[in-house]
């Protein structure tokens, strides 16, 4: 990875190992919280964190209250809704199709130019998703296959969303989403969940921790990093080291959660995987060529 540093490295690394093991956290969160309710208190977290140091709206407030409403609290609803039933690691993997639809959406929405070969890769993601899916039938968890594959497509929405954003810094488009979609989730987990006073009452301290990580690690410092890094390189640059992600939700499941990672299951992972690494790259090379402009998507 030519034009990083061992220190921009690890940083790359240390952003997928947050994000990556915030599944499992999630997971073990939602062990005593609803989903939804728990993303809600994730983002309660995050504005209080962020919203001191966040810079001024501006005119960006409709694309802002789009961002919050499809891109967070619909992405985090269905996304978390979907981890519940089906797993930590298998999660992390499905949710790669984040990649796949936002160069679908890109290309739709934005008229951005799609090569042969990411059509391809978007191809074989979705060919690995539907071998997941397939798994997943008779285990009865297919419904939670598509519903993280709905917060895949709605994150994607979101990031083209934040395209349109002008003149606003990443963390301040993070504190804001934070602050709008905080009372959309509560409302959402008021709708569609039950039993929210009884867990908040009963919740111990792992179930706070959990809602903390969610908040603090996993968006706060996870989101901060990322920038950190996209301030200093080209997204091409730093995006593989996602494909680290779901490795690492993977070996946090096993080892943390007892989850059971089958052959088929890893066939399918590694399918997606290599989809989205065709799209990932050839992005890259793309953007390498000589007076070739990349518009980068906050990932």
């Amino acid at each position: 990875m030519a034009g990083l540093s061992l220190r921009d490295m690890g940083l790359a690394v240390l952003v997928a190992l947050v994000w990556g093991m915030g599944f499992v956290v999630a997971k073990g969160g939602m062990a005593h919280f609803p989903p939804i309710l728990l993303m809600a208190l994730r983002f309660t977290i995050t504005a209080l964190a962020l919203v001191w140091f966040a810079g001024p709206i501006g005119g960006n407030l409709r694309y802002l209250l789009l961002i919050s409403v499809v891109g967070a609290s619909l992405q985090y609803a269905l996304t978390f809704s979907g981890v519940n039933g089906l797993g930590a690691g298998l999660s992390a993997l499905v949710v790669q199709l984040e990649v796949p639809f936002l160069v679908i959406l890109g290309a739709i929405l934005l008229k951005e130019r799609a090569t042969m070969r990411s059509w391809l890769g978007i191809l074989i993601a979705f060919t690995g998703v539907g071998l997941i899916a397939l798994q997943e039938k008779f285990s009865g968890s297919v419904g939670s296959v598509f519903l993280v594959m709905g917060g895949a497509m709605t994150w994607a929405f979101g990031q083209v969303m934040v395209r349109r954003l002008v003149g606003m810094s990443g963390l301040s488009v993070t504190a804001w989403t934070a602050v709008l979609a905080t009372p959309q989730l509560f409302l959402l987990s008021a709708i569609f969940e039950t039993g929210q006073l009884d867990a908040l009452r009963s919740a111990g301290l792992g179930a706070w921790a959990a809602a903390i990580y969610l908040g603090l690690v996993m968006t706060a410092l996870g989101y901060f990093l990322w920038n950190t890094l996209l301030v200093r390189h080209e997204v091409n640059r730093v995006a593989p080291f996602l494909l680290l992600l779901p490795v690492f939700s993977v070996i946090g499941g096993i080892v943390f959660l007892g989850e059971v990672i089958t052959l088929s299951r890893l066939i399918g992972g590694g399918v997606v995987l290599g989809g989205v690494a065709l799209i990932i790259f050839e992005k890259r090379a793309i953007a390498e060529k000589p007076g070739t402009v990349h518009t980068a998507a906050k990932l």
